[in-house]
């Protein structure tokens, strides 16, 4: 075991400070936990913020609101499984929903850059409508910009989302706790390696398809189980690891995941291993993770595989006292291995 100077697992060097905005600033990695907790955070310090959770929770009159705010810079605009259009609704939806809230109302801004064909423009447009449609928002105000070809990347999408959180529901980060059970709700990988296949023209064994999808009533479900769950978090950028780390580090916590426990389709399996990727880095966009107090890890775990979007649900290890500030992924050979964020960015532009 280390000494105090240096915790468990831990560099003793520290990471080179960067002088300007790199592309790994966005990939939910080491860059981006340094420019949210070093440079955003202090500038704005609050209760709220502070959290760092996907939302912020706030009492207005008898009502406790969530509110978040999202962008998506997703390459290309179109892939298998979804759209932008799709993605921006359905991520933000999954951001309330994270929070227990009911999601009620959505803004919708473009950021368009000129030569943007109109027909793609609509096609978004109408993806948007129909997600928004299917999850039971109202998309009730919006923006829209334009700027010069080349300046942007065909079009960019930020939302804000609106809803209700009912009484007795506290979903946080900060309520994790030793003994917590760690459940997933169903394979990882689609989205990233979906929109990898489509970006670079690859053809791989067995269909690739994002897995963008509104959680909001598989949280609902999960909810009517236990309304005693501490936390829940949908592992968009940088993965499951990302939120597995975050956690783990913000919170000080110990977490043991067993690496064959994770539900990963065979075929996402086989493109990370052709292309050198750990599909723990890989995001998901219709995937949530929870933590459970152990007593109702089953009841929830059968709540989650009642539902279409959590048939694949699984444990996948637990919170514990020991090596606090760390992840500890079980290998299938026995061994341990201490899961990590790269410093820059894998995949771009994929949420």
């Amino acid at each position: 075991m280390s000494s105090d100077r240096t915790p468990f697992g831990q560099c003793p060097l520290p990471i080179n400070q960067v002088s300007q905005v790199l592309m790994g600033h966005g990939s939910g990695g080491k860059l981006s936990a340094q420019l949210i907790e070093e440079l955003i955070v202090p500038a704005f310090r609050n209760p709220e913020l502070e959290l760092l959770d996907d939302q912020a929770i706030f009492s207005l009159g008898a009502s406790r609101l969530a509110f978040t705010t999202d962008s998506y810079v997703v390459t290309p605009i179109f892939f298998p499984g979804g759209d932008i259009g799709e993605l921006a609704v359905n991520g933000t939806v999954n951001d309330l929903a994270m929070g227990g809230a009911h999601p009620l109302y959505l803004s919708l801004a473009f950021i368009l850059e000129e030569g943007l064909p109109l027909t793609d423009l609509q096609r978004v447009v109408e993806s948007a409508r129909r997600a928004a449609a299917r999850a039971g928002v109202r998309i009730v105000t919006g923006d829209t910009k334009v700027v010069g070809k080349g300046s942007g990347d065909k079009i960019f999408v930020n939302t804000s989302g609106i809803g209700v959180v009912p009484a007795g529901i506290e979903l946080s980060s900060a309520r994790i706790r030793p003994g917590d059970a760690i459940l997933l709700s169903g394979t990882i990988g689609d989205h990233g390696v979906a929109i990898l296949s489509q970006r670079e023209g690859l053809q791989f064994e067995g269909e690739m398809l994002s897995d963008t999808a509104p959680l909001h009533d598989l949280v609902a479900a999960a909810l009517r189980a236990c309304p005693q769950i501490h936390a829940m978090r949908d592992p968009t950028r940088g993965g499951l690891a990302a939120t597995l780390v975050e956690f783990a580090s913000r919170r000080h916590l110990g977490i043991e995941v067993e690496e064959t426990a994770i539900p990963i389709r065979d075929a996402v399996r086989g493109a990370c291993e052709i292309l050198g990727l750990d599909p723990l880095l890989v995001a998901n966009e219709g995937k949530l993770v929870a933590f459970v107090p152990h007593e109702h890890s089953e009841r929830v775990l059968a709540a989650l595989r009642s539902h279409p979007l959590g048939r694949d649900a699984a444990r996948i290890g637990c919170v514990t006292d020991s090596h606090r500030g760390f992840v500890i992924l079980k290998t299938p050979v026995g061994g341990e291995r201490v899961l990590d964020l790269p410093f820059g960015e894998p995949l771009p532009r994929i949420c």
